[in-house]
């Protein structure tokens, strides 16, 4: 049997000592900020991007990673030995996932070494679909194995999230099916999900704290009954309300596994400064 590596993209925001532990390997998102670009958790953190973004005249934008980038990444891991498994966005929220499949056809007759998954989702729940794959590897399990239980836990995955406001998403193409709730009232928190890997509506909630009440029960009703439950937060600046919230669904959930995460800059640039979420895989 073959050793194999796992690659993601930087959007997953798995807390690097999590990405050491497993031996990821993780391809970095691209932030567009004026005439300056940054390779996303390496050139910029969390903490800078949300500091400068406050004083910003220009907005940021994002781009993908690139092929030549994804052709690089996967050649080096063949080199060494290693078949690949990459595991990436939502193929519906950024170009990443095509990205990968031109970087594998750069590689010849090597490209039958390296397989490719769409997470249908992005953050940690792309970041728990990776990290099952990784623990599966590590109890020797095959890179076929690896991606069929990968794609199985699309639908034991899932993500929702709050938004201060949709501008972001709006500008940046990503609303999905949130569309409907633009224009609403200013004082109106929009609960959003990801779904078949797109951005869709939920519900209106008045205030930011009750917002975050209906994401911890939606959550609930989503894992109820189900074995092994792993809980992350997302925050896009916003730590001290992902903590808070974490907490309470450690003591009402009771999961295997909790992460506090962050938003990527790439991903904050497109949900904005205090988005605050669940994300959530059961066996």
């Amino acid at each position: 049997m073959s050793k194999f590596a796992i690659v993601t993209d930087s959007t997953s925001y798995i807390p690097s000592e999590i990405i050491q532990k497993h031996g990821l390997t993780v391809t970095p998102q691209i932030l567009i900020w004026g005439d300056e670009t940054f390779r996303d958790g390496i050139d910029i953190q969390p903490s800078e991007y949300y500091g400068r973004l406050k004083t910003a005249k220009i907005m940021p934008s994002t781009s993908q990673v690139s092929p030549a980038t994804m052709h690089e990444t996967f050649q080096g891991l063949v080199d060494q030995g290693f078949d690949v498994l990459g595991i990436f966005i939502s193929s519906k929220l950024s170009g990443t996932l095509q990205s990968a499949i031109q970087g594998r056809e750069l590689m010849g007759a090597a490209a039958e070494k390296v397989s490719i998954v769409d997470s249908q989702s992005t953050a940690m729940a792309l970041g728990f679909q990776v990290l099952g794959a990784a623990r599966a590897k590590e109890a020797g399990a095959s890179l076929k194995e690896c991606v069929e239980l990968t794609e199985k836990a699309h639908a034991k995955t899932g993500v929702f999230f709050a938004v201060d406001t949709l501008e972001f998403l709006h500008r940046g193409g990503r609303i999905g099916g949130a569309q409907r709730f633009i224009g609403s009232a200013l004082n109106l928190k929009p609960i959003l999900a990801l779904k078949e890997g797109k951005v869709e509506g939920v519900e209106r909630i008045r205030t930011k704290s009750k917002a975050h009440d209906r994401i911890l029960e939606l959550v609930a009703e989503q894992v109820k009954g189900k074995p092994n439950i792993r809980i992350a937060t997302l925050h896009a600046n916003a730590i001290d309300d992902a903590k808070a919230l974490l907490d309470r669904a450690a003591n009402e959930l009771k999961p295997a596994e909790m992460i506090l995460s962050e938003l990527s800059p790439v991903v904050g640039t497109h949900t904005g400064p205090g988005t605050v979420g669940l994300a959530f895989m059961y066996d």
